[in-house]
C-alpha cells in the first residue's frame, strides 16, 4: 500500500485522532501543536518605522516537529490546513503555508464548525483559499498587543515594580473592577421601610399577607415616621378587596449558548472559571472516545458570538423532543433567535453535534467535568426548541383608608422547556409569593398582624468572573476568543483577587490603573478599546487596511509614551502595603503583606530596625479535631494546599480536606469538605462518630491538568552579564534551581 497522498494539519493531537478516523487511510492527519511561527520573545520583532513589518521566526523547541511536517508536506500531493475556524486559526494556517513553503495550488484551507464525519468530509470536498483579511486582522491584533506590552511594561517596571505587564484588553478589564470598587466605596445607603399586614377574611376561612404599595400611585416609605403614620391610620379598620387580577404568563427559553453566556452559566451553575470552561469545551469540540461511537466531537465550535442554529440541528432537536416528550413540549416550529448587532456571526451558536447523544448515554466516557459541561450545553440547546413555560398569576389589592396593600402569587401550569433547563441568574429571582385564597372584589378582611421593617439600599455587587465577562461583552471589550484569557491574566498578574468568590482590585491593580488613567487615557478608555475591536472587525471584513489601523493607533500611543516618560522622570510609585492583624512578636507592630521573589510573605513594617518576616498563612474556620486549636491553610513542597493545626508539630494534625464553619450535629467536631471548587457536602472525619465518612468515600478522583488561554504580551527583561553567564551553563543552572527548590521547601 502506497503512502497517503493527502496531508491534513490540525492544531491538537485529539483533534487529529478524531478527524483521522473520519477520513480513512488516504489521509495523514498531523497536529501542529498550536503556533509554529511567531514574533520573537527577546525583542519587539516589529519594525515600527517601516510600515509595522513583523519579523516572524520559528517557535523555539518545535524544530523537530517543523522538520517532520515539512517532510510530510513534501510527500503529499495536497495539504489541507484545518486549524480552528477563527482569526487565530486562519493565521496559524497562513504561518504553516509560509513555514512549509507550500505553493498556492497545493495548500487548501478547510474549517470545521463541528467535528462530525459528515461535516469533515463535506469540508474536505469543498476547500477554499486562505482568507487574508482574517489573517491581517489577527496580525493587527498581535502587533497591537506586542507594541503595548513591550513599550508600556518596561515603564511599569521602572515606576511601580519589576515583572509587571500591561495590555490593551487586560488594562480595561482591570479598570472595570477598579471602577466598581470605587462605586462601592462612594455608595451612600438610603433608608427605606417595608410594611406587611396579615389579612384575615371576614366570615370565611383563609388569610394572606400583603405589602404596602401606595395610594393612587406607588409610594416608598423613606423613614420610620412615614411607616408608623400608615400603621396608625389603618389601626383597627377593615380592608376591602378592590382588585383581583388573574392572568396567564408565558416564559420563553433562553437562547443557545455563545462563548460569553456559556462562561457565565458554567460559572454560576458549575463553579468553573472561564479558563476551565474553555479548556473543557475545547476537549468536547475536538473529540473524546465515546463507548460504541469511537472518537467523537460532541459540541460545535465554542468561540462564537452568534445565536444562529442550522435548520438541520433544529430539525434533529424537534424529532428528539416529539419522540421523548410529546407534541405539547415542542415549540411548534423552528425557534430562531436574533443575533445582536455588532456580532461577527461567523459560526453557529454552541450546541451538541449529535442531540441524540444524551449526557447520560455518554457519561461513562467522560470525566466528571466534561459530563457536567456537556450536559449544560446539551440541555440549553434542547430547551431552545421546546414550548414556553406557562404560569398562572394572580394579583390582589386590599385597600384601607386610601392605603393600598398588594399581594401576588404565580404557579406553574405547564413546565415546557423548564423540564430540561432553566437559566442561571446573578441576582435573586423575583418572589412568587404564597398561595392566595380565592378572593373577590368587595370582600372584607381584617388585619390580624402588622410588621414594619427597616432596610437600606445596597451598593452594586463586585464582579464575579461571570459578570465581568458579561460586562466585557456588553461594552465591546475583547472578543469571544479573548474573554477567558483576559480574566485569567488579570488574576495571575495579581491586579485583582477573589474575595468571597468575587473580584476585588489589589493595591497593585489600583496603582497601575491609576497610572494608566493619568498617562494613557486611550489605552484605558472603554470606548476607545471597543472602537479598536470594531476596527479589527472592519479589517476582517476587508473594509479597512490593517497597517493604517496600526499607524493611527501608534501616533497617539507614541505621544503618550513620550509625555509619560517626561512627567514621571524620577518618580517611583509605591504600592500600599496591606496591614494584617498579625502582631510582630519582636516589636509589637502589626505585620504587613509584602511581595518577594517567591510570592507574598509577612514582614514587619519596622524594617530595617526590625527584620522579622514569616510565611503568609491563611486562618481557616473550624477547630483542630485533635487538640481544639485553630486551623491554618498551608502549602506543601510542591505547592499543594493542605490544612494543619496552628500549633504545628506540637499537635501534628494535618489534612487535605477543607475545614468548614459547620459542626457535626452528632459529635460536635468541625465538619470538613472535599477540596476543590463547587458545592460539596460536608462530612465528619471523627472515626468514633456515627457520621464518620471514610477517605475512600469522600469523592476524590485523579486530577488531570491542561493548559489553555493566551498570555498577554510582556516585554522581555534585558539580559545582564550575570544572566548571560547563567544561560551559558544550562546544566549547572538546572542543578542550582533544583537545590533552591529543595531548600525553599524545607
Amino acid at each position: 500500500m502506497g503512502k497517503p497522498s493527502n496531508l491534513v494539519i490540525v492544531e491538537s493531537p485529539s483533534k487529529a485522532k478524531t478527524i483521522g478516523r473520519y477520513l480513512g487511510p488516504d489521509y495523514t492527519v498531523k497536529a501542529s501543536m498550536g503556533h509554529l511561527r511567531d514574533l520573537p520573545k527577546s525583542k519587539m520583532g516589529v519594525d515600527l518605522e517601516h510600515d509595522f513589518t513583523p519579523q516572524y521566526i520559528p517557535v523555539r523547541g518545535k524544530e523537530a516537529l517543523i522538520k517532520e511536517l515539512k517532510a510530510a508536506a513534501a510527500d503529499a500531493d495536497t495539504v489541507y490546513l484545518a486549524t480552528d475556524p477563527d482569526r487565530e486559526g486562519e493565521a496559524i494556517s497562513w504561518h504553516l503555508k509560509e513555514l512549509l513553503g507550500l505553493p498556492d495550488e497545493k495548500a487548501h484551507r478547510v474549517t470545521f464548525n463541528e467535528i462530525t464525519q459528515k461535516v469533515v468530509k463535506e469540508s474536505i470536498r469543498h476547500p477554499r483559499d486562505i482568507d487574508y483579511d482574517l489573517v491581517d486582522a489577527q496580525q493587527a491584533r498581535r502587533i497591537l498587543d506586542r507594541i503595548v506590552g513591550y513599550e508600556l511594561s518596561p515603564l511599569l517596571w521602572k515606576k511601580v515594580r519589576r515583572g509587571l505587564s500591561a495590555g490593551r484588553v487586560q488594562s480595561v478589564a482591570t479598570r472595570l473592577v477598579v471602577d466598581r470598587e470605587n462605586e462601592i466605596r462612594a455608595f451612600q445607603p438610603k433608608e427605606y421601610w417595608t410594611l406587611d399586614v396579615t389579612l384575615q377574611r371576614v366570615g370565611k376561612p383563609g388569610s394572606f399577607q400583603a405589602r404596602f404599595w401606595g395610594e393612587d400611585k406607588k409610594r416608598d416609605l423613606n423613614n420610620e415616621e412615614e411607616a408608623q403614620a400608615v400603621l396608625d391610620h389603618i389601626q383597627g379598620k377593615d380592608f376591602t378587596i378592590t382588585n383581583v387580577k388573574k392572568a396567564e404568563k408565558k416564559r420563553s427559553s433562553a437562547p443557545p449558548f455563545t462563548t460569553s453566556t456559556l462562561q457565565q452559566d458554567a460559572s454560576r451553575k458549575l463553579g468553573f472559571t472561564p479558563r476551565k470552561t474553555m479548556m473543557i469545551a475545547q476537549q468536547l469540540y475536538e473529540g473524546v472516545e465515546v463507548e460504541g461511537e469511537g472518537t467523537t466531537g460532541l459540541i460545535t465550535y465554542m468561540r462564537t458570538d452568534s445565536l444562529r442554529l442550522s435548520d438541520e440541528a433544529m430539525d434533529a432537536a424537534a424529532n428528539f423532543i416529539l419522540n421523548r416528550y410529546g407534541n405539547d413540549y415542542y415549540y411548534g416550529k423552528h425557534h430562531v433567535f436574533k443575533t445582536k448587532s455588532g456580532a461577527q456571526d461567523a459560526h453557529e451558536a454552541i450546541r451538541p453535534s449529535h442531540v441524540e447523544l444524551e449526557p447520560e448515554r455518554v457519561r461513562s466516557s467522560l470525566t466528571q467535568d466534561q459530563y457536567r459541561l456537556y450536559k449544560l450545553i446539551w440541555s440549553r440547546f434542547l430547551a431552545t426548541q421546546m414550548a414556553n413555560a406557562v404560569y398562572d398569576t394572580v394579583s390582589i389589592d386590599a385597600e384601607c383608608e386610601t392605603h393600598v396593600f398588594r399581594a401576588s402569587h404565580q404557579s406553574m401550569r405547564f413546565p415546557g422547556f423548564i423540564a430540561v433547563y432553566e437559566e442561571g441568574r446573578d441576582d435573586e429571582g423575583e418572589a412568587v409569593g404564597s398561595p392566595l385564597p380565592d378572593l373577590s372584589v368587595g370582600e372584607k378582611a381584617t388585619a390580624s398582624k402588622t410588621e414594619k421593617e427597616q432596610h437600606f439600599t445596597q451598593p452594586p455587587a463586585r464582579y464575579t468572573e461571570a459578570t465581568l465577562v458579561k460586562a466585557m461583552e456588553e461594552k465591546g471589550i475583547g472578543r469571544p476568543s479573548t474573554y477567558a484569557a483576559t480574566v485569567s491574566t488579570i488574576e495571575d498578574r495579581e491586579y485583582v483577587e477573589k474575595k468571597d468568590r468575587r473580584l476585588a482590585p489589589t493595591p497593585l491593580g489600583e496603582i497601575v490603573t491609576g497610572l494608566m488613567m493619568d498617562r494613557f487615557r486611550d489605552i484605558i478608555d472603554i470606548e476607545f478599546t471597543a472602537n479598536m475591536e470594531s476596527q479589527l472587525d472592519a479589517v476582517e471584513e476587508g473594509k479597512q487596511n490593517w497597517k493604517t489601523v496600526l499607524s493611527e493607533f501608534y501616533q497617539g500611543f507614541s505621544r503618550e509614551m513620550q509625555e509619560a516618560e517626561t512627567a514621571l522622570e524620577g518618580v517611583r510609585l509605591k504600592v500600599p502595603e496591606e496591614e494584617t492583624d498579625e502582631i510582630c512578636e519582636l516589636c509589637g507592630r502589626k505585620m504587613v503583606i509584602k511581595m518577594g521573589r517567591f510570592g507574598k510573605f509577612l514582614a514587619c513594617p519596622g524594617f530595617p530596625e526590625c527584620k522579622n518576616a514569616k510565611p503568609l498563612v491563611e486562618r481557616m474556620p473550624g477547630r483542630c479535631p485533635k487538640c481544639g486549636s485553630g486551623m491554618l491553610k498551608r502549602k506543601s513542597k510542591k505547592g499543594y494546599a493542605f490544612y494543619a493545626c496552628e500549633k504545628g508539630p506540637e499537635c501534628g494534625f494535618m489534612t487535605w480536606d477543607v475545614p468548614t464553619a459547620e459542626d457535626c450535629p452528632e459529635c460536635g467536631q468541625t465538619l470538613f469538605k472535599k477540596s476543590g471548587k463547587g458545592r460539596m457536602k460536608p462530612f465528619c472525619i471523627n472515626e468514633n462518630c456515627s457520621r464518620f465518612l471514610p477517605e475512600d468515600q469522600r469523592g476524590y478522583y485523579k486530577k488531570k491538568t491542561a493548559a489553555e488561554g493566551e498570555e498577554t504580551e510582556k516585554a522581555p527583561e534585558k539580559k545582564t552579564a550575570k544572566t548571560k553567564k547563567t544561560a551559558a551553563k544550562k546544566p549547572a543552572a538546572k542543578k542550582t534551581a533544583a537545590k533552591k527548590t529543595k531548600e525553599t521547601a524545607k
